[in-house]
């Protein structure tokens, strides 16, 4: 599972880790209310990514060590607690799985996408994550009550963490947010969105499996991105 590791770094690379705070996930509970968590404006504190500011997704799969080894939660910005005002907002995760532990052709595809939709099942109390795919946007309704309460970013992250591994291919998981306001964001929702493409790509080698790369809309990405043209061959074969 090579695919995303160089988007990975490149998307690293644009991310002042210095400037991280690693966080203690260690007791960090907090309840998961499922699809009950409705906040409504008069009862929320802000918008993480509201309106017209960024709320970036971005999730990407590897066997790779150097990019994660263990699970981490970190935060560039400040915490729950000490924000005041819609914000920009980023949440990126990256998944180490087993290799060769998500198969090959569409078993491939559709186990990645199993881990992107995790983000779905994820509903810490007083935290509404409002998702739009098709704009790789994830802004976050936060509640006045939650935050009253204690809830910060070990704790949501800590509910995410919790819920990938559900998933039994799921070895380990960085989870990075974001809310820091001198962030090059639009750096990042590209980033996103080429993570996205590759995605993309593995489904449509695997359902045109006799094509012309010359004339495909996608054959950028897959010169771009190492291991893929490779899967094309395996799928004519």
């Amino acid at each position: 599972m090579k695919l995303y590791d160089e988007s990975i770094k490149e998307l690293l690379a644009g991310i002042d880790m210095s400037t991280a705070k690693k966080l203690d996930i260690v007791n960090a509970d907090w309840k998961d209310v499922g699809d009950h968590n409705l906040i409504l404006r008069a009862d929320m504190a802000y918008e993480l990514g509201g309106g017209i500011f960024p709320a970036v997704s971005a999730m990407a799969v590897t066997c790779n060590d150097e990019f994660v080894n263990t699970d981490e939660v970190f935060l560039i910005g400040p915490d729950l607690n000490e924000i005041k005002e819609d914000i920009p907002y980023a949440r990126i995760a990256i998944i180490k799985v087993a290799e060769d532990s998500l198969g090959d052709g569409n078993t491939l595809y559709n186990a990645i996408r199993k881990i992107e939709y995790v983000r779905y099942h994820i509903n810490p109390e007083g935290y509404m994550t409002r998702i739009s795919a098709s704009n790789n946007r994830e802004p976050v309704r936060v509640g006045k009550e939650a935050i009253e309460k204690g809830l910060d970013f070990a704790k949501v992250g800590k509910l995410f963490i919790d819920t990938y591994h559900e998933n039994k291919n799921i070895e380990a998981v960085k989870l990075i947010f974001i809310t820091a306001k001198d962030v090059n964001y639009n750096g990042l929702l590209q980033q996103a969105k080429h993570l996205e493409d590759i995605t993309g790509t593995i489904d449509h080698i695997f359902k045109n499996v006799i094509m012309d790369c010359g004339s495909c809309s996608l054959q950028k990405i897959c010169d771009e991105v190492e291991g893929l043209r490779e899967l094309h061959f395996s799928a004519q074969k």
